[in-house]
């Protein structure tokens, strides 16, 4: 019996989607369950990182920075992380305050502990534009 070459191709294809399929699926069920959150770190570390940008204390805060592979500024107050943006002029901006760009990661980081006062930096800063239950300014409410 000679098997048309449509069903052959279609069982080949279905024999390689299968196999992708499953090993795929493997690498997921073996794959760590728990994830760190960011900004969860009580001590405030980027665990086994240097900071190669800052780490100094500012107005009474712990502010400290560090370049990720991709080489962005990762930013941290107290431990939570502040997200940072790049303008196209080439200075930064946090979501704490939207309307000033400053030079540096450092300059914005100070700003934006300057507008906190002596409120905490929420956990929901770092997700720009997402802020449920939480204020648009970063305040912990």
């Amino acid at each position: 019996m000679i098997v048309p070459r449509r069903v052959a191709l279609r069982s080949l294809f279905t024999v390689a989607v299968a196999a992708f399929t499953g090993g795929a699926l493997a690498r997921i069920a073996t794959a760590p369950t728990a994830r760190p959150v960011p900004g969860d770190d009580p001590s405030g570390d980027f665990p086994g990182d240097p900071f190669d940008l800052f780490d100094e204390m500012y107005a009474g805060r712990r502010i400290q920075a560090r370049t990720t592979p991709a080489g962005v500024p990762e930013v941290r107050v107290d431990g939570r992380p502040l997200h940072l943006m790049r303008c196209a002029d080439g200075g930064y901006l946090t979501p704490i305050d939207h309307y000033q760009t400053y030079p540096t990661p450092l300059a914005a980081t100070r700003a934006a502990v300057d507008e906190l006062g002596s409120a905490p930096l929420s956990r929901l800063a770092a997700a720009h534009g997402a802020h449920p239950g939480g204020s648009p300014r970063g305040l912990h409410t």
